[in-house]
């Protein structure tokens, strides 16, 4: 008869069937590029720098006005501060410091934008609509205070198309000489794969400290092109294109840190900080002169090379950013609500941005205010006390300076929605969050006024893996 011992060993908790096929399309459209749902964006912006700028923080955060450097939730991933990291949820054993449970997370976003363009004083305006990948990340806790995260998003986007209609004419007579359309096409822009590591240290009475860095490929793409077709009742003219595309990368770098300070039994204050050193990115760039034709069932088809010149190497610097901040957070008990309240600033100095050695008169410096709150009910027994309600302001200029300074404003909703096991207490948590952003950009002091109406969406699905059970045989 075999004698009884105690086997335990460690078992990795396997995600659900419709949890894995989530995580593996996703990762499949990323890799194929198949990144846009679908788009119709149009913003004569993004022209300058890198692109526009995209929503940098998860969808929890964008709903409390993107504040990012003191905020961290066990049930999402901060992957702006790296010390957030080490505060993903683990469960020691009993008889020892080891890691018996943690809460790894699966965190997806996707934006749908509606970006109004109208020039001052001019009542015509243009609506573009389009929906965009915003992030995919996964955290999992190493051990007590201790965690790992990694994932893809994009930093910048470039997509313009505008088109001028013109009267060519002598320029010493004045006579008209023929009509011409001149096209200025933009595409492009940069994403970031990053994988991270933070590290909490207890301080003692409720205190601690968190460290973090974020390792990863800084990498993306810029095509810039204008086409010029002239017209003429006599003649014919080949049309002209002149393009310039420039491809990107290299290894990128950010840190953080995070001071929390217990106020009271339920109170903690958590100071933070995180930023970006600057960064040099190795570029080549192609430079295309050439006449073509278009087809309608082929598009631009090049007739001749006049002129072309491929894979121009340097450099393209990436300028150091900060943001700084604190959080002051009432934690929800089974008989009274919590709440949460933050403010973060953020500066970014892009008058050191440089494209092969040149500065760019169009991009200055950007500093940002973000404030955000959020509110936790009471625990009862109906579905809205589960419900997390948030709302935040953001203001600063944009990086992009175009003659004058373009002012931008911005005012958010958030909606955190369980969708089921929504106690907090239960191992696997299925959470929905909202984002609703209204964004001013521009005024009647620069050539064009943007309005944009952003819902991102966010799900969360996490679950306690590394469970450890005991065999008897």
């Amino acid at each position: 008869m075999l004698s009884a011992k105690s086997i335990i060993f460690k078992k990795i908790k396997a995600l659900g069937a419709h949890q894995f096929l989530t995580a593996f399309v996703v990762f499949v459209l990323l890799i194929t590029g198949s990144l846009p749902v679908f788009s119709q964006d149009n913003s004569p912006y993004s022209r300058y720098g890198l692109g526009d700028l995209v929503p940098s923080t998860n969808v929890n955060s964008r709903g409390m006005g993107s504040i990012s450097s003191g905020y961290n939730d066990i049930l999402s991933i901060n992957f702006n501060n790296p010390a957030s990291y080490g505060s993903f949820q683990t469960l020691k054993e009993a008889t020892a410091k080891k890691i018996a449970r943690g809460r790894a997370i699966l965190d997806i976003g996707l934006n749908f934008e509606n970006r109004t363009l109208r020039e001052p004083n001019n009542v015509n305006k243009f609506t573009a609509s389009n929906a965009l990948f915003s992030h995919v990340q996964i955290g999992v806790p190493l051990k007590p205070n201790w965690g790992l995260s990694f994932g893809l998003r994009p930093v910048t986007r470039i997509s313009y198309d505008l088109a001028r209609r013109e009267a060519l004419k002598d320029p010493n007579t004045g006579a008209f000489i023929d009509s011409a359309i001149t096209t200025n096409e933009g595409d492009g822009g940069s994403y970031l794969a990053s994988l991270g590591l933070g590290h909490k240290i207890n301080l003692g009475k409720g205190n601690s400290l968190s460290l973090g860095i974020n390792g990863g490929y800084f990498f993306g793409k810029q095509d810039y092109s204008t086409r010029r077709s002239i017209f003429n009742d006599s003649l014919s003219y080949n049309s002209g294109n002149f393009q310039t595309v420039t491809s990107y990368g290299n290894l990128y770098f950010n840190a953080g840190l995070q001071y929390q300070a217990k106020l009271s039994s339920e109170v903690f204050l958590t100071v933070g900080v995180h930023g970006n050193w600057e960064q040099k990115l190795n570029a080549s760039k192609d430079i295309i002169r050439e006449t073509f034709y278009f087809d309608e069932s082929s598009g631009n088809v090049r007739l001749d090379s006049v002129y072309e010149q491929k894979s121009i190497k340097g450099k393209i610097v990436y300028p150091a950013s900060y943001t700084a901040g604190f959080v002051v957070e009432k934690f929800m008990t089974s008989k009274e609500a919590g709440w949460l309240l933050g403010i973060d600033y953020v500066q970014s100095k892009w008058s050191d941005y440089r494209f092969y050695g040149q500065p760019e008169p169009s991009v200055k410096d950007k500093w940002e205010l973000r404030t955000g709150i959020q509110l936790r009910p009471a625990p009862k027994a109906n579905y809205f006390s589960q419900v997390a309600y948030r709302a935040g302001v953001f203001f600063g200029p944009d990086y992009i300076n175009v003659n004058k300074k373009l002012p931008l404003f911005g005012t958010s909703l958030g909606l955190g929605l369980p969708l089921r096991n929504f106690s907090r207490q239960s191992e696997q948590i299925t959470l929905v969050n909202l984002a609703f952003e209204f964004i001013k950009r521009g005024n009647n002091d620069n050539i064009l006024k943007e309005n944009m109406f952003r819902l991102s969406a966010g799900f969360s699905l996490s679950d306690l893996w590394f469970n450890k059970r005991k065999y008897i045989d």
